[in-house]
């Protein structure tokens, strides 16, 4: 039985980790979330006296690693834990055993490539004027499709080339990642002993970061709940101040609600304390409450003297050394460069910003999704095997090289290679062994792969799976190479640069808001903080968007937080941007500015 120390966990953690029934946990940024989480799933693994599986949906591939790593820390055997994405989920247990029920499956299909679908609808929109692939986000709800793009104006054309869209992924007989969701749904509506069998094959279902999660999602988690009439458990944790990705179709549901969908007892559950922030941090980001919760400062961050800024005065222009002068005064006060995190609501905006950042601080090490220098796609085949053979084996990291090293032998499995004599020690002693001179990142990704195969007698031209995978990943890599290159970071393409990749995190962090959901750091500066952009001009929600957004921003942050609505910035022929209105009109007691 998995015990831990009345220490590690407080007693709203313990409480809801030992709830025999169902839970509907709503936590505060800060409290413990995923230890709760964590923690429950490792107690569920030790109490388990039948053969069903423990299933945790996360909404992240980073959040499944980061689990399932503590997990195994604290000395559980997850064997019986399967963790992952909704698609992932999706593919793994409904559409890859029962596609078949399907038509449009039932002759086998192929999962489109990130990068493939982005120069598909770029294709497609070039017949429209003013649409582009970044307008033709999509959901499934109901029977239908819904637009991400809040823009009326351009709805006709987006459905036009969606049409398009779908009629070439038919011929092809390829899905993306919403299709996957799609075809999940009719499955379990169509064929009801799926969700069945499904609920007889888990004992619990939990899902991370529930106000994320789109309806469709719902409807496929409370099927299996419901079929289950109670013998499934669940615990579904999140907050619903942080539902940023509504522009997507992701919402919080309410308890009732949910409770409704699977027709089983749940009960509602909070963690109220927060351990990471100051009690000032606290009180400058509980302005943008949208829901109403209760948070209490109880770390030992609480009484820290934090500043607090906010900065309506500097130009455009001068956005890059005022940039400089937050960050060298966070270094100098003592704080690690891996303390310190750049946020912007945009990439547009972040891209620019941190190749000069890059450049006037030469001796720092910037860490960033902007800064991968080829395809991050993590679905794709490549990319996974990359992870591999772009880290070094050292007792750290065999955890993680090892889960790597089961999902790329699975991958080879689905794409019809016989694995029979390829494990997971065998995959990573191949790859360890592996002499190769060159220093240009791509070139060397290029012999490794080929080399790799080599060893464990693949021929890839056999397997089109693995063709289709490879041209996508090394063209979306080339494309990624060129841009940085054009903005002058040549030093991107060599192959000290690849490897930090993986690395834990080491320098300074530049990322989107969106990009650091779940993240904390002693120092967050965030720029970009205008009207338009916080919120975005597209988003319906308006005030409700942008306080999500400012509540997640500031409450990454433990010791200060910098804010920073910059004059000067053009609209075009509209002007030029304005602070955001939410946070203009927000009454706090700034630190200067």
């Amino acid at each position: 039985m998995f015990v831990w120390d009345a220490t590690e966990l407080n007693p709203e953690q313990a409480a809801a980790v030992e709830e025999p029934s169902s839970v509907f946990l709503v936590a505060c940024p800060g409290s413990g979330k995923t230890r709760a989480l964590t923690y429950k799933i490792a107690y569920e693994l030790s109490r388990r006296m039948d053969k069903r599986i423990v299933v945790a949906i996360t909404y992240t591939h980073r959040a499944a690693d980061e689990i399932q790593e503590r997990i195994e820390a604290l000395g559980v055997d997850t064997t019986a834990l399967w963790i992952g994405t909704i698609h992932s989920f999706c593919l793994e247990w409904i559409i890859k055993p029962y596609g078949i029920y399907v038509p449009e499956l039932a002759h086998g299909y192929t999962v489109l490539d990130r990068h493939d679908r982005e120069k598909m609808l770029e294709r497609l929109c070039a017949a429209y004027r003013g649409v582009t692939l970044w307008d033709c986000d999509y959901y499934f709800e109901g029977d239908g499709y819904r637009l991400g793009c809040a823009d009326t104006r351009k709805h006709d054309s987006i459905h036009w080339v969606l049409a398009a869209y779908f009629r070439e992924l038919a011929d092809t007989r390829r899905i993306d990642f919403e299709l996957i969701l799609w075809y999940s749904q009719v499955l379990i509506r169509n064929q009801p002993h799926i969700a069945a069998l499904l609920s007889e094959v888990f004992s619990h279902v939990l899902v991370d970061e529930y106000q994320d999660t789109k309806r469709i999602q719902y409807n496929l988690v409370g099927a299996i709940l419901r079929a289950g009439a109670g013998n499934t458990k669940t615990f579904i944790v999140g907050d619903p101040n942080q539902a940023i990705y509504g522009s997507l179709g992701g919402y919080a549901i309410s308890v009732a609600d949910f409770r409704a969908l699977t027709g089983i007892p749940i009960r509602e559950m909070a963690l109220r304390f927060n351990y990471r922030s100051s009690a000032r941090i606290i009180g400058h980001f509980s302005n943008f409450s949208v829901h109403a919760t209760d948070i209490e400062g109880a770390g030992k961050m609480v009484g820290f003297p934090s500043q607090v800024s906010y900065n309506r005065l500097v130009a455009h222009d001068g956005l890059h050394d005022e940039l400089i002068r937050l960050i060298q005064k966070s270094l100098d006060e003592g704080h690690p460069p891996e303390e310190i995190c750049v946020l912007a609501p945009r990439w547009l905006l972040l891209a620019s910003t941190t190749r000069k950042l890059v450049a006037l601080l030469p001796h720092q090490q910037f860490d960033g999704p902007g800064l991968v220098p080829f395809s991050n796609d993590p679905d794709n085949f490549w990319f996974k095997l990359s992870k591999i053979l772009l880290t070094e084996s050292s007792p750290q990291m065999l955890v993680r090289r090892m889960r790597w090293a089961r999902d790329v032998i699975a991958d080879l499995r689905d794409c019809g290679v016989d694995t029979s004599r390829i494990t997971q020690r065998t995959l990573l002693r191949e790859s360890n062994s592996l002499a190769i001179a060159e220093t240009e990142g791509m070139a060397y990704l290029d012999q490794a792969f080929t080399a790799l195969l080599d060893r464990l007698g693949i021929n890839l031209n056999t397997f089109p799976a693995l063709l289709e995978h490879r041209q996508a990943f090394f063209a979306s890599s080339q494309a990624r190479l060129e841009k940085l290159q054009s903005s002058g970071a040549g030093y991107i393409t060599d192959l000290s640069f690849f490897k930090k990749v993986f690395r834990e995190r080491t320098g300074i962090t530049v990322s989107t808001i969106h990009g650091v959901k779940g993240a904390e750091f002693d120092v967050v500066i965030a720029f970009g903080l205008l009207q338009g952009m916080v919120p975005h001009f597209s988003d319906a929600d308006g005030d409700i968007a942008a306080s999500k957004l400012l509540y997640v921003l500031a409450s990454r942050a433990r010791k200060h937080l910098h804010l920073i609505s910059e004059t000067g910035r053009s609209l075009g022929r509209y002007g030029g941007y304005e602070p955001t209105a939410t946070l203009a009109r927000c009454a706090f007691d700034y630190n200067g500015y």
